[in-house]
């Protein structure tokens, strides 16, 4: 009897690790994540964030690959044909 009762415990003890070091640990962080968004603050920081990311995107010389700007442009100008297309 005692036994079970020992390998009872340790099983126990071994659910409750793995659960705290894989889903525990992923749930932790996704609450993180959300505190961030739910405060005022961390959504100013957010905000900031995008502005700096802005202000080097507009900073760079070329953005977008010249392969990139093409197909962009084939796809903005077939829209517009189907637009035209409607009216």
């Amino acid at each position: 009897m005692k036994s079970f009762i020992y390998k009872s415990i340790i099983v126990v003890i071994a659910v409750i690790l793995i659960f705290e070091f894989t889903i525990g640990n992923k749930i932790s962080q996704i609450y993180e994540k959300i505190d961030v968004v739910s405060t005022k603050e961390g959504r100013k920081e957010s905000v900031n964030k995008i502005r700096e990311e802005l202000k080097k995107a507009v900073n760079k010389e070329r953005y977008l690959s010249k392969e990139d700007a093409k197909l962009l442009k084939d796809f903005i100008n077939k829209i517009q044909s189907e637009i035209n297309e409607s009216n």
